[in-house]
């Protein structure tokens, strides 16, 4: 992954030094069955408000029967926000909550002291195929609420607040803006937005939240007259007005997101996220000695802690 502060030169990108303080551009992973693009964390740039974690999930085309297969695994210290543009996931939890997530819904997964779930394709797609597009973020819990019982919360599309002219249409994930506010709680100040702007659209960028971040999933998006491809996250820089733009002539498909700077740095090391790092060690213990619970309905999988990882990491606020 590379992180390329202003005023560093992208190949392809214009920079626009004004408004933006830096853009990431994501590596390829494996997860399960399937590759990702991971966006953060990233060298040089740990979170964007809460957000410690975004990860864009294909495009790709599954094949009738084919699983993105991502066995049931643990995580502590932190909330999970899946959403998805294409396709559909079953989402299964240590709590007995069973769910499909389709596109435009959004589930929230509050970890607390220790939670584990598993993603599966969704009924529609083992039994059809189907294209697959979305993204997993994590959000850092508050110190004071890391050890909190675990939860979750599902909206479905009718749910969500969206914001719609001939310039933009906005979908209201988490949290408010443009008038309007999502029905997911959160423990801090947090932002996530879907927008979609057709050729020659706009949108103004609220400066009132701490920290944001513009993610480009499919076509352009322009600031200041200044254009950027798709797959780069454009960090914002604080307290300063901004109004994307769509030159076209593709629809751009983006997400904003944000919110207040966390309380602290965290360490992260494969699934678990958390302010101390013997509290990460702790965990990894539990997950190897089976003293995590298990989920009801997908018992019999399981996805072994990873023995070659190195120390967890540490991810500073900014």
């Amino acid at each position: 992954m590379s992180w390329h502060p202003c005023p560093d030169p992208i190949p392809g990108d214009a920079q626009s030094c004004d408004r933006i303080e830096a853009v990431i551009v994501p590596r390829m992973r494996d997860v399960g069955d399937f590759k990702v693009h991971r966006v953060l964390p990233a060298a040089g740039r740990g979170m964007v408000g809460p957000f410690i974690f975004v990860d864009q999930m294909g495009p790709a085309r599954l094949a009738p029967g084919h699983d993105i297969n991502v066995r049931p695994h643990p995580h502590i210290n932190l909330a999970t926000v899946t959403y998805l543009m294409q396709g559909e996931i079953m989402h299964r939890d240590s709590l007995g909550n069973e769910q499909v997530i389709r596109p435009g819904a959004v589930n929230w997964m509050s970890a607390g002291r220790g939670i584990v779930h598993s993603e599966r394709s969704g009924p529609g797609v083992m039994a059809q195929g189907g294209s697959f597009l979305g993204l997993q973020t994590w959000v850092a819990l508050p110190a004071d609420r890391e050890e909190s019982d675990p939860w979750f919360f599902h909206a479905g599309v009718d749910e969500l607040p969206v914001i719609e002219d001939r310039h933009a249409t906005v979908r209201v994930i988490v949290g408010a803006g443009w008038g309007s506010t999502s029905p997911v709680r959160t423990p801090s100040d947090t932002f996530y937005a879907d927008v979609t702007l057709p050729a020659g659209g706009q949108l103004p960028v609220d400066p009132g939240h701490e920290e944001r971040a513009l993610y480009a999933v499919s076509g352009q998006l322009q600031i200041d007259g200044h254009t950027f491809e798709p797959g780069r996250l454009l960090v914002l820089r604080p307290g300063q007005p901004v109004t994307i733009r769509n030159p076209g002539p593709d629809v751009t498909r983006c997400v904003i997101l944000g919110g207040a700077t966390l309380d602290g740095p965290r360490h992260i090391w494969w699934n678990f996220v958390s302010s101390r790092r013997d509290r990460i060690e702790q965990a990894k213990a539990d997950w190897k000695a089976g003293r995590f619970p298990l989920v009801p309905g997908d018992e019999e999988a399981y996805t072994p802690l990873p023995e070659q990882r190195g120390a967890p990491r540490a991810i500073p606020v900014r």
